[in-house]
């Protein structure tokens, strides 16, 4: 059981979706994977739309929501995945003057590189800063990202997982919201670091060639060492870890999990990672939806519970299931309460 904390308000700022179909018939996504994520478009960003302005618009939302002003927020954390658009940048400065103005005195503003575990690091990371007793009354935490080539390539970089453009965001409060954080708790496991990272040198190409996001070999590069039976046991544990803290720390059980906030991967993924496991019935999670946008980095679970309030397809009384997974490897488990269900504008 965490000590009194709420989620005051959520949002997601999407740009338009492209169908998955178009995307086959240009040959840009390869038939087999389109069959194997199910996936039905991904939100793709205008080049006007960088990831933090994105990610800003979200949070002044989020905000409004919450009905607090920029003076009540103590501290805003961005979250990211990839990269925001500059060298040496505070990208979470920028979020900051635009989502809360450049008025003094400014809360501090801090980039976290949790890659797609992101939005739920900053809620570890907000919850402790919120306990202080001298601490602000509410922190706004936000993520974005924009997946674009050269160097990335949405439909092909992470075979299972299509990326999408977009910004989230999240206001937690210690003084009340529409719902109440029963448990939140992370997990991590270094062991399986190297499943990103294969065994590519730490610089980049000395010729100077961009270096393309490839995790499909940097995966079978890892499990060369390693096996695969290993390491699928070593990633299910991780991740039974965190369902199990999560719920033991909210004093629930799986069966009393209304709906399910899931990490926006492909159909196969999100099967073998917590469909099958956990008897979950893919409708009562975001799947319906996230198919129709792909994953947002590390703003999939504020924007999935966005979703589920703004759609009105959770009611007071019901407890929400938010879990995360990223790199590294991390994950993470947010049993939350309903406790009133607020009438936001779409």
């Amino acid at each position: 059981m965490t000590d009194e904390l709420y989620i005051a308000g959520c949002a997601a700022w999407l740009p338009p979706p492209v169908p998955a179909a178009d995307a086959v018939a240009s040959g840009a996504f390869p038939v087999a994977e389109a069959r194997r994520t199910d996936v039905q478009s991904v939100t793709v960003a205008a080049e006007e739309d960088s990831a933090p302005a994105m990610a800003a618009r979200a949070a002044r939302a989020a905000l409004g929501r919450a009905g607090l002003s920029s003076r009540e927020v103590g501290l805003l954390l961005h979250a990211t995945l990839y990269d925001q658009g500059h060298d040496l940048w505070g990208t979470a400065s920028y979020v900051q003057a635009l989502a809360l103005g450049t008025g003094q005195p400014a809360c501090p503003a801090v980039e976290v590189r949790q890659v797609s575990n992101g939005g739920m690091a900053s809620m570890e990371l907000a919850r402790a800063f919120l306990s202080s007793a001298e601490g602000p009354r509410a922190a706004l935490l936000t993520a974005g990202d924009v997946f674009c080539p050269p160097a990335f390539d949405r439909w092909r970089a992470d075979p299972g997982t299509v990326y999408a453009d977009g910004g989230a965001a999240l206001v937690l409060a210690r003084d009340g919201g529409f719902a109440r954080v029963r448990s939140l708790v992370t997990v991590s496991d270094p062991g399986l670091e190297r499943m990103h990272r294969g065994d590519h040198p730490f610089r980049p190409p000395a010729d100077g060639r961009v270096r393309t996001v490839d995790l499909e070999e940097c995966k079978e590069q890892y499990l060369a060492r390693h096996g695969m039976r290993a390491t699928v046991d070593r990633a299910a544990r991780g991740q039974r870890s965190a369902v199990d803290e999560a719920l033991a720390g909210a004093k629930a059980e799986l069966c009393d999990i209304a709906r399910f906030v899931l990490p926006h991967l492909g159909r196969r993924r999100l099967e073998s990672a917590y469909f099958r496991p956990f008897g979950i019935a893919p409708e009562r999670t975001t799947w319906p939806w996230s198919r129709t946008v792909g994953h947002l980095g590390a703003g999939d679970q504020f924007a999935g519970l966005a979703r589920l309030v703004e759609r009105r397809e959770v009611l007071p009384g019901d407890l929400v299931l938010l879990l995360g997974v990223g790199a590294g490897f991390t994950w993470s488990g947010a049993v939350v309460e309903i406790l009133e269900l607020p009438d936001w504008q779409v």
